[in-house]
């Protein structure tokens, strides 16, 4: 590299014999000093002028000595030495970056100044030293004048003192390492304890989780035949007393026929007894045989493109008869047309039967209203009332077999018609919800996909 003109140095020495290099290792301690770098920087920088002194006394006769300080590009000031051989270097032959000097400065290197080849190395002075301005360098050169170089044997006792101190730092930090390592160790068998109890539960844990598995199995399969023995338990008893509940009807219809013998007045209105009860237990008993045949998986679909205006129409007329309370209007909005859905017509049916069956039931006044719209490859049918309402808890527990809202408003039934509803809603692809409040009525939401189950 080449150097720019050397301005003023702050010390000048001359290296011709052995005892120089002692001398320059503690000039330029004390001119590091002086400068302001710490101590370790000031050994250092001290080491490498030796090392350099000492090649440089052997290659070339000597060299003379200045020291300098440099503002540098990165907005720090630097030491720098400058080393000129009194006779020039072999060419190509020395390069004292390559070797371990380098690491004791911060740059290390042969520079070319004003025609002479020197050696040239720098240390990077902290930041909290004082600036040096011209008046500051000035005193820098007087306190480097005062002091005396030392002899031989007091910079070797420096050295021997400096090197004491360095084993001493370096025993010192392979104590700490030592003590470091330890508690790695220590560290690494707490580790490795942890790692092998959290193994030890977590395949604790594991067999726990098989064995869990296992049982949820066996109640699944339990539940299962559970449930099929209940399907065919409805299934059988609703088979037997269809049989004896249709004669109880049919005998009752003979007893009230005009071609039989009159009966008095009280008589027959035992006999109309008889007959109502019958026909109630032979709607419970038809509800049974349906909610059975769905849990069992016996109801087959028969899907088809099914216009939803002749459904509406009819559920309109079959249904208007049990609106028999005059506070109570029956709705059945015309769905937009096209209305077309592949579904199960009868089962449809059914459903909306049912739904509507039951909103006139619980409704003391007002309306009870069905519409039907298409929203993208759905379906949706709602089913209003105007009734009390049922409160959110038990939204789910209506569509529970055999379960009927308590309260005032409780009414006549057997609690199969929602449950029987939304298993054919499932059957056919779709889903049923509610919406309701206590006092706001209530909404029911069949969703069903165009296209079919």
């Amino acid at each position: 590299m080449t150097g720019e003109p050397a301005a003023q140095p702050l010390l000048q020495m001359a290296l011709r014999v052995e005892q120089d290099i002692f001398v320059i290792r503690q000039r330029g301690r004390e001119v590091a000093a002086v400068v302001g770098l710490e101590h370790q920087d000031q050994v250092r920088i001290a080491t490498a002028l030796s090392e350099v002194a000492r090649d440089l006394l052997g290659m070339t006769g000597g060299a003379d000595v200045t020291f300098h300080i440099d503002a540098g590009a990165d907005g720090r000031h630097h030491l720098r030495a400058d080393l000129a051989p009194v006779t020039p270097l072999p060419a190509g032959h020395y390069q004292p970056q390559s070797g371990a000097v380098s690491r004791l400065v911060d740059t290390l290197g042969v520079a070319t100044v004003e025609g002479v080849t020197v050696v040239r190395m720098s240390r990077r002075v902290p930041a909290n030293a004082p600036i040096p301005t011209p008046e500051r360098l000035a005193e820098f050169r007087s306190e480097l004048g005062r002091i005396a170089p030392a002899s031989a044997l007091d910079e070797l006792t420096v050295q021997n003192g400096q090197l004491i101190a360095a084993l001493d730092e370096v025993r010192s930090q392979r104590d700490e390492l030592a003590v470091l390592n330890e508690e790695l160790a220590e560290t690494n068998r707490g580790v490795l304890a942890l790692y092998n109890q959290l193994t030890e539960e977590l395949e604790e844990t594991n067999r726990g989780v098989v064995a869990l598995y296992a049982e949820l199995d066996e109640k699944s399969a339990q539940l299962r035949a559970a449930s099929e023995s209940k399907s065919r338990f409805l299934a059988n008893v609703s088979h037997e007393l269809r049989a004896p509940v249709t004669a109880i009807i049919g005998l009752g219809r003979l007893l009230t026929d005009s071609a039989s013998d009159p009966l008095t007045d009280e008589q027959g209105d035992q006999v109309e007894l008889i007959r109502s009860s019958a026909a109630d237990l032979l709607n419970l008993v038809n509800e049974l045989l349906d909610l059975a045949k769905a849990e069992s998986g016996r109801i087959e679909l028969d899907l088809s493109d099914v216009d939803l205006r002749p459904v509406f129409g009819q559920l309109r007329g079959t249904l208007r008869a049990l609106a028999t309370r005059p506070e109570v209007e029956l709705v059945v909005e015309e769905p937009s047309t096209p209305a077309l859905l592949r579904t199960d017509e009868v089962l449809l049916g059914q459903v909306l039967r049912n739904l509507l069956h039951n909103g006139l039931k619980f409704t003391e006044r007002g309306e009870v209203r069905l519409r039907a719209h298409q929203q993208g490859d759905r379906w949706t049918f709602e089913v209003s009332d105007t009734g009390p309402g049922i409160a959110p808890e038990l939204h789910d527990r209506i569509f529970e077999e055999f379960y009927q809202v308590p309260g005032a408003t409780r009414v006549g039934g057997t609690g199969l018609g929602l449950p029987y509803a939304r298993r054919l809603v499932t059957l056919l692809g779709g889903t049923l919800e509610l919406t309701s409040e206590p006092g706001r009525g209530s909404t029911f939401h069949v969703s069903l996909p165009v296209g079919g189950a």
